[in-house]
């Protein structure tokens, strides 16, 4: 085999979902896989919907799902004189011919023929608009493809095997507008052909542009590179994956917080296996993938399994790396006394395993470096902060913390323990009410590890504020 080439493809007609991303990853690998190139073209022929925003919300995408690509971008939009080239070999070579026909024109024509159960084919042309293949006032012409009136195309599907599909079920197809444009499977095969691209790996849903494809190589002569059409990816319901099912673009997957290599690691592994290993590496994924192990069948997108992945990856990335994938979350005048507090470091240690997003681990973490919660959870409101004797003994532990020396875990239990007995409370409601005025939440790491690494200062503000909220908001019987 020469040199695998790959490419991936995209329309910047919107940002990069997740099927896309896939498709890109699975490029990417094979690339990476055969120690071949991986290639970034986008396909922006579609003036009036491309947007130099989406290009830049692409390529981020991509450098942050760590897709670097050896060659590119390429812009189709800068490749017309190569295109105008192919096309003059088209029609020199007489596969293709020109239209002088309008659009309502074409448009009835077609419809006419499709009442006869017949396809659009230059040989009803010459039969009944024979005017049309001459040039006429006032009318720019198309560029049709002439398709085989019999016969069948077939091509090795890497992914799916031997596909045939019948030469007189296809309609002849435009491939150049009257507006002097070309149409996406004219651009296509000419960009494969002329990047040197080996293996075209994309989603089923263009199967069918593929005969098209095949019949522009074979018309312009050009070599036929492998196809590989990789499962399309379906929402819990089995339905075409949309924004019905949630998030589909990977922007709004790293702004909820899921870590770059989780996602990865999750599209890798819709429509693809080895063996029951969910987890990969980067490089054991470079070392393992191929397209033998793709599936012919959709993929079903589970969110709740990505969630898990996620959380898995946070488990088991360095304190450090956590806090610089969450310090733009953080206002700006803590960053810098964070960064050296090696008991903030401490926290991110305990928070981490309880958080499945970088959005949740910065949720628990904030209540470090902010003087007291925002708001505080509402059952845990009704259940901790409503009950009269656990007010009299979160205040009275106040005061035992208040005039503490030594504030370390040992002491703190110690204070736990006496307060509970001395109010007959129990200590896990006691600890649940300081661990709410402390955080907001009802769930933390273990109550004295928190109130050690926050410190006495901190500590004491925040239950200050507790009690004086309590006192203003609510109502004993």
């Amino acid at each position: 085999m020469s040199e695998v080439r790959v490419r991936f493809a995209p329309s910047p007609t919107g940002y990069l979902h997740i099927g896309g991303a896939r498709t890109a990853i699975f490029n990417y690998l094979y690339a990476r896989h055969h120690n071949g190139k991986f290639i970034l073209r986008i396909e922006d022929t579609d003036i009036e919907r491309s947007s130099k925003e989406y290009t830049r919300a692409i390529l981020r995408s991509m450098q942050w799902l760590g897709l670097d690509w050896d060659e590119g971008p390429y812009f189709q939009s800068q490749r017309f004189d190569i295109y105008n080239k192919y096309l003059k070999k088209l029609l020199e070579n007489k596969t293709g011919y020109r239209c002088w026909c309008s659009p309502e024109e074409l448009s009835d024509f077609k419809n006419s023929l499709r009442e006869k159960k017949l396809k659009f084919k230059k040989k009803y042309i010459e039969e009944t608009n024979l005017h049309w293949l001459s040039e006429r006032e006032n009318i720019y012409p198309v560029v049709i493809v002439e398709t085989p009136l019999e016969g069948t195309i077939t091509y090795k599907d890497i992914v799916k095997g031997n596909i045939t599909f019948s030469a007189k079920d296809l309609n002849d197809f435009i491939i150049w507008r009257s507006n002097d444009t070309p149409i996406y499977n004219f651009v296509v095969v000419v960009d494969d052909s002329d990047m040197g691209i080996t293996h075209v790996i994309r989603g089923d849903d263009h199967i069918s542009n593929t005969p098209k494809q095949i019949i522009i190589y074979n018309a312009l002569k050009l070599e036929l590179p492998y196809f590989a059409h990789i499962p399309m990816i379906l929402g819990p319901d089995k339905k075409r994956l949309s924004k019905r099912h949630g998030a589909t673009s990977v922007e709004a997957y790293k702004q909820q917080g899921y870590l770059p290599e989780a996602l990865f690691n999750y599209l890798v592994r819709l429509g693809w296996s080895y063996g029951d290993q969910e987890i990969f590496s980067k490089d054991e994924l470079v070392g393992k993938f191929d397209l033998d192990n793709v599936g012919k069948s959709a993929a079903i997108f589970n969110p709740e399994k990505l969630l898990w992945l996620n959380a898995e990856y946070i488990k088991s990335s360095h304190h450090a790396r956590l806090f610089d994938e969450i310090i733009d979350r953080i206002p700006e005048e803590e960053r810098s006394k964070l960064r050296s507090d090696s008991n903030f470091f401490k926290l991110i240690g305990l928070v981490k395993i309880r958080s499945r997003t970088l959005r949740e681990l910065y949720e628990n973490l904030k209540f470090y470096f902010e003087p007291y919660p925002n708001e505080y959870d509402s059952k845990g409101v009704r259940k901790f902060f409503s009950k009269k004797t656990l007010y009299e003994a979160l205040r009275a532990l106040y005061k035992k913390l208040d005039v503490m020396i030594h504030f370390n875990e040992e002491n703190l239990e110690n204070a736990f323990n006496e307060i509970a007995t001395e109010y007959n409370v129990k200590l896990r409601d006691l600890a649940q009410s300081v661990r709410l005025a402390i955080t907001g939440k009802t769930v933390s790491p273990g109550i004295f590890e928190i109130i050690e690494l926050l410190g006495k200062l901190r500590t004491m503000r925040k239950l200050q504020y507790a009690i004086q909220w309590i006192e203003k908001h609510i109502t004993f019987e």
